[in-house]
C-alpha cells in the first residue's frame, strides 16, 4: 500500500505531549477527510403523498373519536 493514512503521524505533530496528550486549551489536528460533503442527493418524498398520509390519519382519528364518544352515550350498543 503506498498511500499515507490521512491521520498525522503523531511523532510530526506539533503540540504534542510526551504520551500523546495535548496541552490544555490546545487541540491536535483533524484527520483527512476522503468525501468533502454529500455525494448525491435523496429524493424527497411528494407533496401529494404527505397530504394523503394526512387525511388518512386524520380520518383515522375521527373515526376513533366518534367510537369513545358513541361508547360514552350508548350508541354503540346498536351494533
Amino acid at each position: 500500500m503506498t498511500a499515507t493514512p490521512p491521520d498525522p503521524d503523531p511523532a510530526t505533530t506539533p503540540g504534542l505531549e510526551p504520551g500523546g496528550g495535548v496541552a490544555p486549551g490546545d487541540t491536535p489536528p483533524d484527520s483527512g477527510s476522503t468525501t468533502s460533503g454529500l455525494t448525491h442527493h435523496e429524493p424527497q418524498p411528494s407533496r401529494a403523498r404527505n397530504i394523503i398520509a394526512l387525511v388518512i390519519v386524520l380520518i383515522m382519528t375521527v373515526m376513533v373519536v366518534g367510537f369513545i364518544v358513541g361508547q360514552i352515550m350508548g350508541w354503540a350498543n346498536l351494533f
